[in-house]
């Protein structure tokens, strides 16, 4: 296999794998850790991906979908144009998906300016460094990548304060935008930890440090894993203790109540690293992602294959 080949397999390994991390992972949100585990010891065949909670088996949530419409963005405009993609946020949330973060509902709902909305909620509300901007990251984090580290966290940041105006989570998203694009290049992402974390805003850089940490484990996290910080150190922790992408998001999944996010997230990192092939086939074959608002037909696994190698070639400096 080709250098090049290497990277397509990887970059569709990331939007696959962030996909089948938030099919797997919706039915047992809210639910306690060990919960998929015990359901579904190792080996537990395509019944798996067993769906429930209103999501049949292998359909994707507002985590993909909001993915899916930052792809849809960068490809139409040809590079990142902030007002279409809240544009199209707020198209999506008026459609009536069926679930949707309490906080980038009110943001899209504000009446406000693509450049002001967010920014207003999070001056309001203490608690604003949710995982969604975080979700939503698998598809920029590839289209991004050939541009190098700069133009990749410096759109990270831009795409997550159209929704979370805390920089807390602009930092996450930038954090995880750079680690997928060393692990495209074949390179180890954890090794670059170091290095990405020394690009933090200093305001913000040792609360992430502590998270990214090598003894750090779910176990340590200061707040519920719907916050930004223990959703990226999960993911980071399940890559940096499995040796493969299924421990690694069985790991992620395990971890309980906003599993389907935590997964989510978990398979952009697993996925880039590991490549597509590393996703299971029983996982993958049931997958699919409707899109609220626009009236094509669910994106499948072969969509997102096709997707990744478009976005890796598309972006242009």
């Amino acid at each position: 296999m080709t250098q090049a080949q290497q990277r397509e397999t990887r970059a569709a390994g990331a939007l696959v794998g962030s996909a089948v991390g938030d099919a797997l992972g919706a039915p047992f949100e809210f639910g306690p850790a060990g919960d998929f585990s015990q359901r579904f010891p190792r080996g537990g065949g395509a019944q798996e991906m067993c769906g429930g909670r209103g999501w049949a088996p292998g359909e994707g949530t507002d985590d993909t979908q909001m993915a899916l419409m930052v792809a849809d963005s960068l490809l139409a405009q040809g590079g990142l144009d902030e007002s279409d993609v809240f544009e199209r946020f707020k198209r999506w949330a008026h459609a009536g998906p069926k679930d949707i973060g309490l906080q980038t509902r009110a943001v899209l709902d504000s009446g406000l300016p693509w450049d002001r909305s967010a920014t207003d909620f999070s001056a309001r509300n203490r608690h604003s460094a949710g995982n969604g901007s975080l979700m939503r990251c698998a598809t920029s984090a590839v289209y991004f990548a050939p541009l190098g580290r700069a133009a990749t966290m410096d759109a990270a940041r831009r795409l997550s304060a159209l929704t979370h105006g805390d920089h807390a989570a602009g930092e996450g998203c930038a954090v995880l935008h750079e680690l997928v694009r060393v692990a495209l290049d074949g390179r180890d992402p954890l090794a670059a930890l170091d290095d990405t974390l020394a690009l933090v805003h200093a305001e913000h850089r040792d609360r992430w440090a502590v998270v990214l940490a090598p003894d750090w484990h779910p176990g340590l996290a200061t707040e519920p894993n719907g916050a930004v910080w223990p959703t990226l150190g999960s993911a980071v922790w399940a890559l940096r203790t499995t040796g493969s992408f299924e421990d690694g998001l069985r790991a992620a999944v395990d971890q309980g109540w906003d599993t389907d996010t935590v997964a989510c997230v978990t398979g952009i990192l697993l996925g880039a690293v590991h490549g597509l092939d590393a996703v299971p086939a029983r996982w993958r074959e049931p997958l699919h992602v409707p899109l609220p608002g626009w009236p094509d037909a669910p994106r499948r696994d072969a969509d997102l294959v096709a997707l990744a190698a478009t976005l890796l070639t598309s972006a242009t400096p």
